[in-house]
């Protein structure tokens, strides 16, 4: 709904409700609440169907005293929300010195104290006076989030699901204001829920911002190593280090179960014979590790470009170089188990494919023999149904006639069949 429709809407009610009062008629009261119930009713709705940012943008594009109307409107659930996308004037003028709270779960914000990392409380601006953290960590943040937080440490923070769009040798590179930006996926490997979750990074001045849409195990494990071991971290550029390793740790762990995976899976192919229910179960299980490892392999390959392009751009210092070069060994001996998956994959979905043809092969044999053993009969049959076999069997009673001609081709189908059984018998036992 557009600012426009929102003026229409509060000045008609302003004239509806006058109207409204000024009449001199019978139950003046009664009508004017349900005309109030109405409107109110109306401009609930319209509240409702917008969302957080076109409700700033509304309030700060009505006049002063539209906005107010508007604003006593606004449930309580949703103000602090709005008043992320609201201008710091409009915000003044609404709802005096209240700031936007920040929920812990959206913003974590360390700073390095004796060598461990501390999580500062944070829950507006005001606590970032005087502080100079080494990690923003930020989930979920709007756009406003983001700016707000952006605009105090003097560097643009992008949107992670944005950065996805650009090309690859767009994701790394450096800003105008000496700013890094850094882009890759980090593997969310959950039971039945196995994806990649893309990370925007930027190291600027000294911290470093992290900006993803989800929670992911490697953070949590960061956080929780580099609180509790001093001098795990001494900077910012220290902490990424540490997270694309944990990312490779993480990748590793994933493709040790799919090795385990694939093991179950390959005694049940090895076994002589298997249904065509196991083989259905047996192509999914072998699909769905196929694109897990693709999907590892592309993280790594992510990482890989990331640690080359710091490495590149001499921003590691010497102890730093060494660990990215760890990482980078690391990344190696996972690209070649990688390679060897996507061999035992091929091999086991090549060996189940085989055995459903050989399920589909029998019973194509099953059909031929059948077809074979009921030809001559056919052929009987149809002799039976011709008027020379009356002719022939005139002076014979067409019980007795019929029932001989019955006989005989059960007697030639058995025959038929024996034969078969008996050539297929030799046909094993001497093999070409």
């Amino acid at each position: 709904m557009s600012i426009e429709k929102f003026k229409e809407m509060l000045e008609r009610q302003r004239l509806v409700d006058q109207v409204v009062r000024s009449q001199k008629m019978s139950r003046h009261e009664v009508a004017e609440v349900l005309v109030h119930k109405q409107h109110e009713a109306e401009l609930a709705n319209a509240i409702k169907s917008q969302t957080a940012a076109e409700l700033g943008e509304t309030l700060d594009g009505l006049s002063l005293e539209q906005a107010c109307e508007l604003w006593q409107r606004i449930p309580e659930a949703r103000i602090n929300d709005i008043l992320w996308e609201m201008s710091d004037e409009r915000r003044l003028e609404l709802a005096g010195g209240r700031e936007p709270d920040i929920e812990g779960s959206k913003i974590s914000i360390f700073e390095l104290v004796d060598g461990k990392l501390r999580q500062m409380p944070y829950t507006g601006k005001r606590d970032l006076e005087g502080v100079r953290p080494v990690w923003v960590d930020l989930i979920h943040a709007s756009k406003a989030q983001r700016a707000y937080i952006g605009a105090h440490f003097g560097v643009e923070l992008p949107d992670p699901l944005d950065v996805t769009d650009l090309e690859v040798s767009a994701r790394f590179h450096i800003e105008d204001n000496d700013a890094i930006h850094l882009h890759s996926n980090f593997l969310l490997d959950r039971a039945g829920d196995s994806r990649s979750v893309p990370v925007a990074f930027v190291l600027h001045r000294g911290i470093l911002f992290s900006l993803r849409e989800e929670d992911l195990p490697v953070f949590r494990l960061q956080r929780r190593l580099a609180r509790t071991q001093p001098g795990y971290v001494t900077d910012a550029v220290d902490v990424l280090l540490d997270l694309y390793g944990a990312d490779v740790e993480c990748s590793s762990d994933s493709l040790e179960n799919s090795y385990a995976i694939l093991a179950k899976v390959g005694k049940l192919v090895l076994n002589e014979s298997v249904s065509d229910e196991q083989a259905a179960s047996i192509l999914s299980d072998i699909a769905e590790e196929e694109d897990q490892n693709g999907r590892i392999r592309s993280n790594i390959l992510d990482t890989q470009r990331a640690l080359n392009f710091l490495m590149r751009g001499r921003l590691l210092t010497a102890p730093q170089m060494e660990d990215a070069k760890q990482i980078l060994r690391n990344i190696d001996s996972l690209n070649s188990h990688t390679a060897f998956l996507f061999d035992k994959i091929n091999f086991l979905m090549d060996a189940t494919i085989g055995f459903i043809n050989i399920n589909q092969n029998k019973r194509v044999n099953q059909l031929t023999i059948f077809s074979v053993v009921f030809m001559p009969i056919n052929v009987l049959a149809g002799m039976g149904g011709m008027s020379e076999f009356s002719m022939m069997t005139s002076g014979l009673p067409w019980p007795l006639a019929y029932g001989l001609f019955a006989l005989g081709s059960v007697l030639i189908g058995l025959a038929t069949y024996v034969g078969l059984k008996h050539f297929e018998r030799r046909r094993l036992r001497n093999p070409r």
